[in-house]
């Protein structure tokens, strides 16, 4: 089987505008990163869908992925597991939460905890 070339345009058939741009909304600019204090950061602990094993969860951040992924590397390291960051969102294997949270919090980011 031949590999399906995913179309650029995707829902777009044909425009008979002449003036017609297509906005990608996926492919828009990152945003710059904010500053540790102006960061706005959730955590809070999910089991669901991942066979009961828990991970922690940071949600809120706002800046490019490269900031994202620094962040998410940090945070991997000081606890010592394993863990991913896409979509806006850290994941850390295991219960991390109260301890990612003091680190947050001396790393001057405004921090709240949701969940379990």
């Amino acid at each position: 089987m031949a590999k399906q070339k995913k179309q650029l345009f995707e829902g777009i058939v044909y425009s008979t505008s002449d003036d017609f741009e297509y906005n990608d909304a996926e492919r828009g600019e990152e945003q710059e990163t904010l500053p540790n204090d102006k960061q706005r950061l959730k955590v809070g602990l999910d089991k669901k869908q991942r066979k009961g094993k828990v991970v922690t969860i940071v949600t809120g951040f706002v800046g490019t992925d490269a900031g994202l992924e620094d962040l998410a590397r940090k945070l991997k390291q000081k606890c010592g597991v394993g863990g991913s960051a896409k979509d806006g969102e850290i994941l850390i294997q295991g219960d991390f939460k109260e301890k990612i949270i003091q680190y947050l919090t001396l790393e001057k980011f405004q921090v709240k905890s949701f969940g379990g």
